[in-house]
């Protein structure tokens, strides 16, 4: 008795790879606006209003930074 497998790879086209890149691309957009963002409210911040957060004004960046893109 003879057996046949055959196994199908799913390919993806120009178009779901264009989809893809444009979905990539609009998740980086939106985790350096929320970086930028960050950075522009904590620096409105006072000092006395940062340390009662207890957030030092040079560890600003490194805040938005997990903020935006996480640890």
């Amino acid at each position: 008795m003879a057996y046949v497998n055959t196994t199908r790879t799913e390919q993806n086209g120009i178009l779901e790879r264009l989809l893809a890149l444009k979905e990539a691309a609009a998740a980086k957009l939106q985790q350096r606006r929320i970086y930028s963002q960050t950075i522009s409210e904590l620096m409105a911040l006072s000092d006395r209003e940062l340390d009662d957060l207890g957030i030092a004004r040079f560890a600003i960046r490194d805040v938005a930074h997990e903020a935006a893109y996480g640890k």
